[in-house]
């Protein structure tokens, strides 16, 4: 059972990292049905930082304000016709990786830039379990295009390896390095 303890500081750190996983969502490159953004970052930092709870919870805020309209998914997009495209179940995937990121992170006594890393990868193995499948769904049932999973796996997961190996290094390093920091002056509780 998930318990999950709210207080303001909890409210305004899921609410700082919806806001960072929609600044991401802005620098777009679009490369096919999955366009390349910084976003992905984010749910790895959340679940990182704020522990599995929180961090899910700030991107369910991000879900949730992109489908009801607000033009903060990729490329400035939003409302709720947003499930029906290729790239929505890579928001599913950052949720579920904010949650799995953190929830393993949490059993971690001190974070190195070697365990923030292989959290990292755990949480895009997990975005990109979603991502996919997601994806082949949506071009095959709801856009009319007769695509393979060979495909899907091409355009939506090794199109991508070289941008994520860096991010992730990028994440892993802001990680080991302001956590401890971060818990230093009391700003957040969980990790080291």
């Amino acid at each position: 059972m998930i318990t999950l303890k709210i207080n303001t500081r909890s409210i305004i750190m899921a609410a700082l990292f919806a806001a960072l996983t929609a600044i991401g969502a802005l620098i777009t490159i679009p490369i096919g049905p999955v366009p390349i953004t910084l976003q992905d970052m984010f749910p790895m930092l959340a679940g990182l930082i704020l522990g599995a709870e929180i961090g899910a919870l700030s991107q369910i805020v991000y879900i949730l304000i992109g489908l009801i309209g607000l033009p903060v998914l990729a490329g400035g997009t939003g409302g709720i016709n947003s499930v029906f495209t290729p790239s929505f179940g890579y928001l599913i995937g950052f949720l579920l990786a904010a949650f799995v990121i953190g929830k393993i992170s949490g059993k971690i006594k001190k974070l190195t830039f070697t365990k923030a890393f292989l959290l990292c990868i755990v949480g895009m193995i997990v975005i990109y379990a979603v991502g996919i499948p997601y994806l082949y769904l949506i071009l095959n049932n709801f856009l009319g295009k007769k695509v393979t999973i060979q495909y899907a796996i091409k355009v939506g997961f090794v199109l991508f390896i070289p941008g994520d190996i860096i991010k992730t290094i990028i994440v892993s390093i802001i990680a080991s390095n302001v956590i401890p920091l971060l818990k230093k002056n009391g700003i957040v509780k969980v990790n080291s």
